[in-house]
């Protein structure tokens, strides 16, 4: 962290002492690499990330052995986020893991791949393929990149990623509970108490799970789930309704209301 803070105030001061040497903000043919590089930071400061992308890349490719061609890289990448062009952003990024593997930036663009893909991740209703791998980009930084100054941030990332899908599997339970599609609606709350225990939903899907096996009378399962229901959530809005399950177990009464003869 503390080379990277460095890098950027000598980026800084170097885009500030060339500028003024140059008199001014201009672009030449035969511009040397760290003016030209000092260029692209000034117009990237300035928000002109077209314009910046552009001299990052003329960069990149005259001056590949050069010690700044990795920073050039990462802020191609970050002209590209700048501009939610998310897919090229996260490629971007990624060249920089795979050709710079000693770069003092390999944490920040690990970081803005996972961010590139949770910034593309639609409502909870819609396809999470997006979602599925901002999750798989956040658990890699956190693999990697233990002691980051973005842990923090990655962890409360991850776990509305987590939540996304979570409710995506949820809502889908519960709408085929409604429609009276208990056994579709059990797979799909198991598909919660799996995967997503330690979420929000966990509480309403371990209590619907009991309902719906009640429901499909499957009572001995249904009062084993109810029981745990209880035991993890005794002060859960659902109890009462439990319990009222639980009763009719007991009584051995199915979900009709009658006894079996």
């Amino acid at each position: 962290m503390e080379v990277r803070c460095l890098l950027n105030r000598l980026l800084l001061s170097g885009v500030v002492l060339t500028l003024v040497a140059c008199g001014g903000p201009k672009t030449r043919a035969n511009m040397p690499t760290e003016e030209r590089f000092a260029y692209a930071m000034k117009k990237f400061k300035d928000k002109d990330y077209f314009e910046a992308r552009t001299q990052f890349r003329i960069v990149i490719l005259n001056a590949p052995g050069n010690t700044i061609v990795d920073q050039a890289q990462f802020y191609l990448a970050e002209c590209h986020y700048e501009m939610d062009e998310f897919i090229l952003a996260a490629s971007e990024y990624e060249r920089l893991l795979k050709l710079y593997p000693r770069s003092a930036f390999l944490d920040d663009a690990q970081y803005k791949i996972a961010l590139c893909y949770d910034r593309l991740s639609p409502k909870s209703d819609l396809d999470q393929k997006y979602t599925l791998r901002a999750i798989e980009e956040f658990q890699r930084f956190l693999e990697d990149y233990p002691t980051s100054e973005y842990v923090e941030e990655v962890e409360k990332k991850l776990a509305e990623a987590r939540a996304k899908l979570a409710k995506k599997e949820f809502d889908t339970g519960n709408l085929y509970r409604k429609m009276t599609l208990y056994e579709a609606a059990i797979y799909s709350f198991d598909d919660v108490l799996n995967h997503y225990y330690d979420s929000a939903y966990a509480e309403s899907a371990l209590f619907y799970k009991g309902e719906c096996l009640f429901k499909v009378d499957r009572s001995s399962e249904a009062k084993t789930i109810l029981e745990t229901f209880l035991e993890k959530f005794p002060k859960s809005s659902f109890a009462s309704q439990a319990q009222g399950l639980l009763s009719q177990i007991a009584r051995g009464t199915g979900a009709d209301g009658k006894n079996p003869q």
